[in-house]
């Protein structure tokens, strides 16, 4: 599974400070049921732009890795969260987006390399995956949900 979060009017000073990132990177792994191998590695960069700068870190897990790259001039975050292993992505953006104060955000969760031993569980996936590509497509479009399900029902 891979969640890929962009964040937009983001909280500057949150996206500013290393140990804001840190925690961030050091409280998600628990959260979200999967096992730290190391401590977050985090960094702030300056770019050769004024605005091309921020705080980037990551965490290496059991299941995969989690990255977090900040620019707090443009109020944007980027959060990936790549494992193995099955989780929340929905609980995962929402703590993403209370810790950042961030106000808007666009996300994309992706399946990957992941084998199905039985068809049903295959069918259960596929059929789950569609649901939250609409739904996601639906906030993404700022569609009212109800009356779009009337619609494509």
């Amino acid at each position: 599974m891979h969640l890929i979060i962009d964040g937009y009017k983001a909280d500057f000073k949150k996206l500013s400070d290393k140990t804001v990132v840190y925690d961030f990177l050091n409280m998600l792994p628990e959260e979200i049921k999967m096992t730290k191998l190391i401590e977050p590695q985090v960094y702030l960069y300056k770019g050769n732009k004024k605005e091309d700068w921020g705080v980037s870190g990551f965490v290496l897990i059991a299941e995969s890795h989690i990255s977090v790259h900040t620019f707090p001039d443009r109020e944007y975050i980027n959060i990936d969260i790549f494992s193995c292993k099955k989780f929340d992505s929905y609980k995962s953006e929402k703590q993403a987006k209370d810790f950042f104060n961030i106000g808007k955000i666009k996300s994309v969760t992706l399946e990957r390399g992941i084998d199905f031993d039985d068809p049903q569980e295959l069918k259960e996936d596929m059929e789950s995956s569609r649901v939250n590509l609409t739904a996601q497509t639906i906030k993404f479009l700022g569609v009212d949900e109800e009356s779009s399900r009337e619609t494509h029902d």
